[in-house]
């Protein structure tokens, strides 16, 4: 599945950048965060997006408000669990699987 596929690139490349990946597919009831990261003091609420090269358009365009609401509201929740994290931060890591690589867009502070 793509999504399994870009949430298991996402991940690596977030560890390459220093990150520490502290969950995956988080749930809370409905919501769900695809990746949920530290690096420093923040913690990194990380929706991933994916498509194939040969799509129109770039996977980052089907981030849209509710779906950032959604992210919101589940990052509350996990705050919730996880009292130590004064500083959030909101990303996007849009990837496009292409035939000779994956091309990686890392969108930073995100926010409506």
């Amino acid at each position: 599945m793509i999504g399994d596929l870009g949430e298991s690139l996402a991940r690596s490349y977030l560890e390459a950048e220093g990150y520490t990946v502290l969950h995956t597919n988080w749930r809370h009831g409905h919501l769900e965060i695809d990746i949920i990261a530290s690096k420093g003091d923040t913690l990194h609420i990380i929706e991933v997006k994916t498509q194939r090269e040969s799509t129109a358009g770039f996977p980052e365009e089907n981030v849209n408000r509710k779906k950032l609401k959604n992210l919101m509201a589940a990052a509350d929740h996990y705050r919730m669990v996880d009292h130590r994290w004064k500083r959030l931060q909101f990303d996007i890591c849009s990837i496009i699987l292409a035939k000779d690589g994956h091309e990686f867009l890392f969108i930073e502070d995100v926010y409506l």
